[in-house]
């Protein structure tokens, strides 16, 4: 890779020794990623970058704290320091922006046009237009995902599969796009910004997709109807809510749009956030919408945070851990309550559920699956809910439409019957074992997913579930968790690194091999993070840096 192109931020500095900060893009250039990478573009990412690159250093450095805390036996609880946030009654979020007040269906999926054009067509309401989870971050995948939105939102999207088939939007109402950039852990190893001192690093991955699409894309959403929206992943304190605030405040400045224009929906998917649920909307209350309950991270951030703290906190099989165990249930109850009591939305999450067109039988399953979970959610009081699949959206539909009938939410149900106490966010108690096909499932869809992730793909459909980084944490960290606190299966087998390394070879033997994939690059991965001594935050980190930058 060599570099290609550069922003430079202005700055009023006047001592000689420093120099003006800047991005430089040292990925290749593929066709119209100028469109993207444009000059003013590149400026303003380095005026982000300037600005909030050394604060997003210390959120994650208080994460690395926070954790360790954990580990070593400090249960986190409601914090003491801003009890009156949480008691002053009178306060209240910005709310939805336009296009947003009806949420009861979102689509979630990847930013290729393919899939840009099957979301629009979908019918939903909203469609999370996803650069983080659900997309393997190579840099064609992130700047041409960024081209599909830009002409997506400009209604000049078409695309022609190698088959030769066309794909068109042809929906009269198509869904608000609330597009969901990286975390704040990810980097851009493709762009690097240079500080005034001269020190240069990989760019944010959050300012990278943050800012490309703002900055092209604001002003006319404004001018289409809508609003530049976003959904912020992996907060985890409310102090990271503050630092996205800034950004947002900072952006609507730089492009001269009014303060409150921008839209968040934060998922709540890791669990220092569900103990700071209100103080995160306080802290964007004037741009925020709501709060998803992003169910998968927040397993795996359970696992994460308590993987070292004995049995009582190890789980049984990922299946089994459902929407209805305890700690899951206190959390979403929790989420609705504070959502509603503060003018904001609560959206539901994704059951991993899909359908299989060659398969009846498989899609009926999924189909009640599907609809007990989004029907539970309705009840709940939840204002919407997310679904992978476009076949799944009547049958969410018709669930959310029994409880909402014409109205277009119910944040004035307020949930005062609900009372949760710390312990019961903590509470993993669920009384079922280990069973040896749990343990293989969790080797075979890791591998299997991880395979797919290093081919640019970020969703994918394994053994009729969807499965994207997030369910592939909660596969690996699980394994991790069973061998270091000595778990048997229900079968009486010890769970140790041999016995896992059996079954990586038994996938590895059973998987359709072709020229060119990925399948021995992914095994070794999932030893990395699987049978390491220590724990990778995310096994997404190393893989990326290993696998993927050099790749592009």
């Amino acid at each position: 890779m060599t570099p290609t192109m550069t922003g430079t931020a202005p700055t009023t500095s006047t001592i000689a020794t420093q120099s003006i900060p800047t991005i430089t893009v040292v990925g290749r250039l593929g066709e119209r990623y100028d469109e993207v990478l444009t000059p003013a573009a590149l400026d303003f990412l380095a005026q982000l970058h300037h600005r909030f690159a050394g604060r997003r250093h210390d959120r994650l450095a208080d994460r690395m704290r926070r954790r360790f805390e954990i580990g070593n036996g400090q249960d986190p609880t409601f914090r003491h320091d801003t009890a009156h946030i949480r008691e002053d009654t009178e306060w209240r979020v910005a709310g939805p922006g336009p296009g947003l007040e009806d949420r009861r269906v979102e689509i979630t999926g990847p930013t290729d046009p393919k899939m840009t054009i099957n979301a629009l067509n979908s019918g939903a309401k909203v469609w999370l237009a996803d650069q983080e989870d659900a997309t393997s971050p190579t840099w064609k995948n992130v700047i041409e995902g960024q081209l599909s939105l830009f002409d997506a939102i400009r209604e000049q999207l078409q695309f022609t599969s190698p088959e030769g088939k066309e794909y068109r939007v042809t929906a009269e109402r198509t869904p608000t796009i609330v597009m969901r950039p990286r975390g704040w852990h990810l980097v851009e190893k493709h762009m690097e910004f240079t500080d005034r001192n001269g020190r240069t690093m990989a760019a944010s991955g959050s300012l990278v997709d943050f800012g490309l699409y703002f900055f092209h894309n604001a002003t006319e959403l404004i001018a289409r109807g809508r609003g530049p929206y976003f959904y912020i992943p992996k907060i985890e304190s409310s102090e990271e809510a503050k630092l996205w605030d800034d950004v947002f405040t900072f952006s609507e400045q730089y492009v001269g749009i009014p303060h409150g224009t921008i839209r968040a929906t934060v998922l709540i998917e890791t669990l220092p956030a569900a103990f700071e649920m209100e103080e995160i909307l306080f802290e964007m209350r004037d741009h925020i919408a709501g709060l998803n309950a992003g169910r998968w991270d927040y397993i795996f951030s359970m696992i994460k945070n308590y993987r070292g703290r004995g049995a009582r906190f190890v789980l049984p099989d990922r299946s089994q851990v459902t929407m209805t165990v305890p700690f899951m249930r206190a959390y979403t109850e929790l989420l609705v309550q504070t959502c509603h009591k503060r003018g904001a939305f609560a959206i539901g999450g994704m059951s991993a559920f899909i359908p299989n067109r060659r398969d009846p039988e498989v899609t009926k399953q999924a189909f009640e699956k599907v609809a007990a979970d989004k029907k539970r959610e309705a009840g709940d009081g939840f204002d919407g809910t997310w679904v992978a699949h476009p076949d799944l959206i009547p049958v969410a539909r018709a669930e959310f439409d029994a409880v909402l009938g014409d109205k277009p939410n119910q944040v004035d149900r307020v949930r005062d019957d609900v009372q949760v106490r710390p312990e019961q966010l903590i509470d993993c108690h669920i009384g079922l074992p280990i069973s040896t096909a749990g343990v293989y499932g969790n080797v075979s869809v890791a591998i299997r997913y991880i395979e797919a992730w290093l081919r640019g793909l970020g969703a994918v459909a394994i053994d009729n579930l969807m499965e994207d980084a997030a369910t592939a944490e909660i596969s690996r960290s699980q394994v991790w968790q069973w061998i270091h606190q000595d778990r048997v299966t229900e079968d009486g087998t010890p769970i140790t690194r041999e016995y896992v390394e059996g079954l990586i070879e038994q996938v590895l033997g059973e998987v359709e091999r072709r020229d060119g994939d990925r399948f021995d690059d992914a095994a070794e991965i999932f030893r990395d993070v699987a049978l390491g001594t220590e724990f990778p935050a995310f096994l997404t980190l190393g893989a990326y840096a290993k696998y993927l930058v050099d790749a592009d």
